[in-house]
């Protein structure tokens, strides 16, 4: 912070000598994020994995597949205590509609007795729908989820920014984007919540830098997903982010830019982490089939590589 504050004083003192007008707030860019100490990893599961037994999603009443038991959020922590996960991410798709803030304090006791750690909630925002009443919407429904984290004592909420076919559109709404973030990042500090912007919607490294480094706030990072970027040399890609990263989530397959799957290389996965020195929480996001079959071997996996 010294040198940080010697460096604008510097720079105000050369534009107030040469007479320069700036017409924009001058902003500086931002560092990755420093970490003491070792890679160090607690893991967790994202109750998005069990997403086809959930009796709600997005507020709307389904049917629960009947290959599996179906859940609620307390039924969701007791899976995570019988498969040994230090962790729980509770997607907000799947809470109920009528939840309170009773219910989010009873969820937030049941976790604790467990033993299990809420790592985080997660919601589905999207901030490039251009400016005017549907991004205003955006961003009171964000606040309002990062209202109901604090309740539940999350100390990370994961954002979506926008989808690149939106900024293909129209270059400008990533300066909106980052806008709404920004005034979510404000709100969030003073509640003790970290937002985790995904690289979700096919965003590239390029623009998710460009938004971390935008956002001068120790209250924003990136919730890196290892399946998220669809292109030629994904592993590279998440090496250009993972000093940002505040969140992992981790899927068991990768995509090719034209949406085909295939097997993730988990051992390179590892090593990613391992060499940018990530700290936290590793949230395992299984969306393939079987999942109740499927989960503690993916679990068992993680847990070998790192």
């Amino acid at each position: 912070m010294q040198r940080r504050e010697f460096i604008e004083r510097s720079i105000a003192g050369t534009v107030a000598t040469c007479g320069w007008n700036l017409s924009t707030k001058y902003v500086h860019g931002r560092d990755p994020i420093q970490r003491s100490g070792p890679p160090r990893f607690e893991f967790g599961l994202a109750a998005y994995s069990l997403r086809q037994y959930f009796s709600y999603k997005k507020g709307v009443a389904q049917q629960p597949a009947k290959d599996g038991p179906a859940m609620d959020m307390i039924d969701f922590l007791d899976y995570c205590v019988s498969n040994n996960f230090d962790a729980a991410e509770l997607t907000s798709y799947f809470f109920p509609p009528d939840a309170d803030r009773d219910y989010f304090l009873r969820l937030k006791h049941a976790a604790y007795i467990r033993g299990v750690a809420i790592s985080g909630t997660a919601i589905g925002n999207n901030f490039t729908v251009g400016s005017g009443p549907k991004l205003d919407a955006e961003i009171t429904e964000a606040k309002q989820w990062i209202d109901r984290a604090s309740l539940l004592g999350a100390p990370h909420i994961r954002f979506f920014a926008g989808t690149s076919r939106q900024l293909d559109g129209n270059p400008k709404r990533l300066d909106e984007a980052i806008d709404a973030l920004s005034q979510c990042v404000k709100y969030a500090a003073q509640r003790g919540i970290m937002i985790g912007v995904e690289n979700h919607g096919n965003l590239t490294p390029t623009q998710m830098l460009e938004i971390m480094r935008r956002i001068d706030s120790p209250w924003i990072g990136i919730n890196l997903d290892t399946g998220n970027f669809h292109s030629n040399s994904p592993y590279k890609d998440l090496e250009k982010c993972i000093e940002y990263a505040v969140n992992i989530q981790v899927k068991v397959n990768m995509k090719t830019p034209e949406g085909k799957k295939y097997p993730a290389d988990m051992e390179r996965i590892g090593k990613i982490l391992k060499n940018g020195n990530y700290q936290g929480y590793v949230i395992l996001e299984y969306e393939e089939e079987s999942p109740y079959q499927q989960i503690p071997r993916a679990f068992a996996e993680l847990k070998r590589v790192l």
